[in-house]
């Protein structure tokens, strides 16, 4: 009798741990989506800013800048912010933070002041960051250290649909009849063309207004749903024994080396991301025509998310899809160096494919062992994500005196880094 009644209650527990992981997936999905929708109108807007702001490569590229470099000074303060909310209310107060961003839009629209849109992207940056320094351990955690991975990959496939949809969106508006507007400004006299740029600047004001509001509302619905609380600080008996006597997260060499790789990664994946529109425009393609190109990048890593979800781990271990695609991240960029046209923007389309794996791979590994320094070790990741801010810059500048062809050079000793963390660095100890 006893028997039964001790093992009845935990079979009809299981589903019930099951249902609130699922649901738990589906909501950090719906971040997930949110993440790549905001992140990847930086492509739309590179082009576009150029155009109404009057930029040169550089100085549009500080749409990247002022948007990652959010990571790197607001990282700790999120894993503050984390520690007195908890992570569900602290995943409300990013996409709140986020809608004031987009609020900062409207008058920077009206007013065509450069300054005020880079306020605004630092601090949507900002609310993305307490988001991110949640949602990422979060679904690390959410189930087996071996499929990580594998989750990441379902988070990054809702992350760059959005990614694929929001240019296309954007663009749509921003860019609409764009390669007639810069042939008329040649034109015009220095008022008129006042005007027309002013008109450009407007056409995104009711775009944000529109994500200002489901911002808001995501927050509030995100507030009162179910999702659970984790225990990041937890530790079991092999973790607590392997981290006696360590009293700081920079104890820990392999989180270290994570967080250069990491560094590497985002900037790599920026930059094929957010230079493709303004590459195949160079390339002599129509911005009618290359303002698709983004949806492209964000195609294929959508198939490398899918490889991931298939093949981690049952085929290929997290550390071996990892060096297999930084490998092909050097070839692909390698491809795009030494063709032109439409070939060379497919292979910059194609370092997507390469990027989908690093960034599910190099999280957990990351992070494993961390123990009552996963939070802390976490912000650590976040911050790394500001090789977004650093390398498009550069590569901005590299275009500047240059080409805008030679300047991706600049992604193939990053490719070449994160190959060997994925191949010793990971490992290391002590």
């Amino acid at each position: 009798m006893s028997k039964v009644a001790t093992t009845a209650p935990a079979a009809s527990a299981v589903p019930t741990a099951t249902t609130q992981t699922g649901r738990s997936i589906v909501i950090i999905g719906a971040l997930f989506f949110i993440f790549g929708f905001v992140t990847w109108l930086n492509s739309v807007l590179i082009p576009y800013l150029r155009i109404a702001c009057e930029l040169n490569n550089f100085e549009s590229y500080l749409v990247a800048f002022a948007f990652y470099i959010s990571y790197l000074v607001m990282a700790i303060p999120s894993a503050w912010v984390l520690k007195s909310t908890g992570f569900k209310n602290g995943m409300s107060v990013g996409l709140l933070v986020m809608a004031v961003g987009a609020l900062i839009f409207i008058p920077a629209a009206y007013t065509r002041t450069y300054g005020l849109f880079l306020l605004g992207l630092f601090v949507q940056g900002t609310g993305l960051a307490v988001l991110q320094t949640a949602a990422n351990p979060y679904i690390t955690i959410l189930g087996p250290r071996e499929s990580a991975a594998k989750r990441i990959s379902i988070m990054g496939i809702c992350n760059k649909v959005a990614g694929a949809l929001a240019p296309i969106a954007l663009g749509a508006v921003a860019l609409k009849d764009a390669d007639a507007l810069i042939k008329r400004l040649g034109t015009m006299d220095a008022a008129a063309k006042a005007t027309e740029l002013d008109a450009l600047a407007s056409r995104v004001v009711t775009p944000y207004l529109i994500m200002l509001g489901v911002l808001v509302l995501l927050a509030v619905l995100i507030y009162f749903s179910s999702l659970p609380e984790i225990d990041t600080d937890h530790e079991d008996e092999a973790v607590a024994a392997a981290n006696t006597g360590k009293t700081s997260v920079l104890q820990f060499p392999h989180l270290l080396l994570g967080a250069l790789a990491m560094f590497f990664y985002v900037g790599v994946e920026v930059i094929a991301g957010d230079t493709i529109i303004s590459y195949g425009a160079a390339q002599g393609i129509a911005l009618s025509t290359a303002k698709f190109f983004t949806a492209c990048t964000m195609g294929a890593m959508i198939l490398g998310y899918v490889i991931g979800i298939v093949a981690i781990p049952k085929l290929i271990t997290q550390e071996k899809a990892l060096q297999v695609f930084a490998v092909a991240g050097v070839l692909f960029a390698l491809g795009a160096l030494f063709t032109s046209g439409y070939t060379s923007v497919l292979f910059i389309s194609l370092l997507g494919l390469a990027n989908s794996l690093i960034f599910p791979a190099i999280w957990p590994l990351a992070i494993t062992g961390l123990g009552r320094f996963t939070k802390i070790g976490s912000s650590f990741l976040i911050m790394a994500i500001a090789g977004g801010a650093v390398l498009p810059p550069l590569y901005g500048w590299l275009a500047d005196h240059f080409s805008a062809q030679q300047a991706y050079w600049l992604v193939i000793p990053c490719y070449l880094f994160i190959l060997y963390y994925g191949m010793a660095g990971h490992k290391a100890r002590s």
